[in-house]
C-alpha cells in the first residue's frame, strides 16, 4: 500500500496534478472552520467507501480514485449558502455537486467531477429536477461507475450538520424517503450489495 501511494504521488508530480489536500487548501484557505468540517466529513465518507471496497474485492473498485474522489465530493459547498454548516456563499446548497463538478473540471479532473455531480440523494433524474424546479441544469445525474455508486452510498451515512456520528440504516432511509420511494429502493439495493 505504501509503495502504491508513493507511486501515485510520483505520477501526480510528473503531470503536475494536485493532491486532494492541495486542492482543498487552495479553495478553503480563508475558511479554516469550513475546511475542517469538509475534511472531517469527507474522510469519514472515504473511510467507509474504502471499507466497502476492501470487503468486496469482486467490485474491482479503484481504491486510489475512490479515496481522492470521496475527499473531493463536497468541494463545491464553499459556494453555497448553508449557514448551519458554515457555508456563506450565494448559491443554494442543492447546487454544491454541480459547483464542485465545475471546479474539478477546471482542474482537468472529469472523473472526480462526475462523482461530485452524481452524489446528491441516490442521484437526480432530469424529470425530478424539472418537476421540483431545482436550480441545477436539467439532466440526469445518476451514479454509474462502481466508485460513483460507492461514494454516493457511503455519503448517506454522514451528515455535515451531525459530523460526529454515523447514521444507522433507519436514519438514512428516513432521510432519503423525504424525496420518495425511488431513492429508498435504489439505496436498499446498494445496501444489499455492500453490507
Amino acid at each position: 500500500m505504501i509503495f502504491q501511494d508513493n507511486l501515485f504521488l510520483f505520477i501526480k508530480s510528473i503531470y503536475k496534478m494536485k493532491t486532494t489536500t492541495e486542492i482543498i487548501d487552495q479553495y478553503y484557505k480563508d475558511q479554516p472552520e469550513l475546511k475542517a468540517l469538509l475534511i472531517k466529513h469527507s474522510k469519514k465518507v472515504a473511510d467507509k467507501a474504502l471499507s466497502i471496497a476492501e470487503k468486496h474485492p469482486e467490485l474491482n473498485a479503484d481504491k486510489t480514485f475512490l479515496y481522492d474522489a470521496a475527499m473531493l465530493h463536497d468541494i463545491g459547498i464553499i459556494n453555497t449558502n448553508a449557514n448551519t454548516i458554515l457555508c456563506y456563499g450565494k448559491e443554494p446548497y442543492i447546487k454544491h455537486g454541480v459547483l464542485g463538478a465545475e471546479l474539478l473540471r477546471s482542474l482537468n479532473m472529469p472523473k472526480h467531477a462526475r462523482v461530485c455531480e452524481r452524489h446528491t440523494g441516490t442521484g437526480l433524474k432530469k424529470e425530478e429536477i424539472i418537476r421540483r424546479n431545482l436550480p441545477i441544469p436539467p439532466k440526469d445525474y445518476i451514479p454509474e461507475s462502481i466508485e460513483e455508486i460507492i461514494i454516493c452510498y457511503a455519503d448517506k451515512f454522514f451528515s455535515k450538520s451531525k459530523n460526529d456520528i454515523e447514521l444507522d440504516l433507519d436514519q438514512v432511509i428516513q432521510s432519503i424517503s423525504k424525496f420518495g420511494n425511488d431513492g429508498v429502493n435504489i439505496f436498499l439495493y446498494w445496501h444489499s450489495l455492500f453490507k
